[in-house]
C-alpha cells in the first residue's frame, strides 16, 4: 500500500520540503511505495523578500513568482486546490472544491496572513510591502512624496521578515538622500515593545544607526487606530503621532484552518520546537511561519525547519526511529542603505552578533535572492 505524505502550501518551506523528500526518498517513489503530494491554492511560488525593493524601483513585482510547477520534482504531485478543513482522527483533507485527500504523514506550511482589517483606518490610510499590490502601492507613493514625515509603524507582532522594518527605513534615509530630499523628509521607526526590535542585539544595532542617520524612534509604541483623513496614528498608550506617508507592518494572522482542526490558538500551530512535530495530532508536522516556535519568521528558519521534517518523514517511513532536529537556526542578511547590509545567524539561546556593515555583504545579500530559485528546486 502505498504511504502518501502531503505537503500543504507551496512557499519556501513546502517546496524545499518536497523536492528534499522527493530526494531523500527517491527509491521507494520510483517503486511506487511512496506518494508525495503538495496541495496549495496558489499557482505560484512567491519569494516574498523581493517586494522589499519594490518601492525603491529596484526590483519588478513579478520577479517573485515563478510557477510552482517549475520549482517541484517531478516525482512529485501537484494538486491546485484550497484545504478547507483537516481531520487529523481520519487522516483526511476536505477541499475546497468538494473532494479529499488522505494522508499518513500531514505537513502545514500555510504561511502567515495579513490582517490589516483589525486595526480601524490601517487599510484606507497606511501602506505596506508585504504584497504584490502593496508594494506597488508604495513605489507610486514614494516617487510622489518630496516632503513631510514619513513613519514606518510596526503594528503587529510576530510578523514575516523581521528584520525588513528596520531595512525599509534605512534604504529610505539613503534613497532620499541620493536624490537630494533627505532634508525635506522626517522619518520615524516606531515599535511596540521597548526597544527598536525583537532581539536586543539588533535592537541595540538599530538604535545606533537611526540616531546617526537622524531617523526618530518610538518604542513601546502599539497603534490602535488610523485616522487616514486627520493623517494621525493613535496608540493603546494615549499618543498620536502625525504622518504625511505611513508604512506599517500589519498585523499577521494564522489559519483558522489550524484553529478548527485543533491544532493551536490564533491559528499558529502547535509544535515541539526541534522535531516539529504537532502536539495535537500524530503524524502533523508544521513548517514556516505558521508553525508556533521561539524563533523568527523568516524564510531561513523555513528552510532548515524543511531539512529536518524531510529527514524525519523518510526516517519514518523506512520504519526507523527519527532522530534529526532542528536547532532554531535563522540566518538572516538586513540592509543598511541601498548599498550597504549586515548579516546575523543565531539559533536558539543564541545572542547574534550585528557584523559591521559593508558593500560585499549587501551584494551577497542580492547574489542570494538571484540563486533562490535554486535553492527551492533543491539544487543548492
Amino acid at each position: 500500500m502505498t504511504e502518501r505524505i502531503v505537503v500543504v502550501g507551496g512557499g519556501t518551506g513546502g517546496t524545499v520540503l518536497a523536492n528534499r523528500l522527493a530526494d531523500d526518498l527517491r527509491p521507494e517513489l520510483e517503486r511506487g511505495e511512496v506518494e508525495v503530494r503538495m496541495v496549495t491554492d496558489n499557482p505560484d511560488h512567491v519569494y516574498k523578500p523581493t517586494f522589499l525593493y519594490v518601492p525603491f524601483g529596484k526590483k519588478q513585482v513579478h520577479e517573485a513568482t515563478r510557477p510552482v510547477s517549475d520549482l517541484l520534482d517531478r516525482r512529485v504531485t501537484i494538486q491546485i486546490d484550497e484545504v478547507v478543513g483537516v481531520d487529523t482522527d481520519g487522516k483526511s483533507l476536505s477541499l475546497a472544491d468538494g473532494g479529499a485527500v488522505g494522508y499518513d504523514h500531514l505537513v502545514l506550511a500555510t504561511g502567515a496572513n495579513l490582517v490589516p482589517e483589525e486595526v480601524p483606518g490601517l487599510k484606507e490610510g497606511g501602506h505596506h510591502f508585504y504584497g504584490p499590490e502593496g508594494a506597488e502601492r508604495l513605489r507610486d507613493a514614494l516617487a510622489d512624496f518630496t516632503e513631510g514625515h514619513l513613519v514606518l509603524s510596526v503594528i503587529g507582532v510576530p510578523h514575516m521578515c523581521p528584520a525588513a522594518p528596520v531595512e525599509f527605513v534605512l534604504m529610505a534615509d539613503a534613497w532620499f538622500r541620493e536624490r537630494g530630499l533627505r532634508d525635506q523628509v522626517d522619518i520615524t521607526y516606531t515599535y511596540p515593545i521597548q526597544r527598536a526590535h525583537g532581539i536586543q542585539t539588533i535592537a541595540d544595532w538599530a538604535s545606533e544607526e537611526f540616531e546617526k542617520r537622524d531617523i526618530g524612534l518610538e518604542t513601546f509604541f502599539n497603534a490602535e487606530t488610523v485616522d487616514p483623513d486627520e493623517q494621525v496614528l493613535e496608540t493603546m498608550e494615549g499618543t498620536e503621532l502625525d504622518y504625511d506617508l505611513l508604512v506599517a507592518i500589519p498585523p499577521h494572522g494564522g489559519s483558522d484552518l489550524v484553529t478548527e482542526a485543533g491544532l493551536g490558538e490564533d491559528g499558529w500551530v502547535d509544535v515541539d520546537r526541534n522535531t516539529l512535530e504537532a502536539t495535537a495530532a500524530e503524524d502533523v508536522y508544521a513548517i514556516g511561519d505558521v508553525a508556533d516556535v521561539p524563533t523568527s519568521k523568516a524564510g531561513s528558519v523555513a528552510h532548515y525547519e524543511a531539512g529536518t521534517v524531510a529527514d524525519r518523514i523518510a526516517s519514518r517511513v523506512r520504519g526507523q526511529v527519527p532522530t534529526a532536529t532542528y536547532d532554531g537556526k535563522t540566518v538572516c542578511f538586513i540592509e543598511s542603505g541601498m548599498d550597504e547590509a549586515t548579516f546575523v545567524e543565531f539559533a536558539y539561546g543564541d545572542t547574534p552578533v550585528v557584523r559591521e556593515p559593508s558593500k560585499p555583504l549587501h551584494w551577497a545579500k542580492l547574489g542570494y535572492n538571484e540563486s533562490y530559485w535554486l535553492t527551492a528546486r533543491g539544487l543548492l
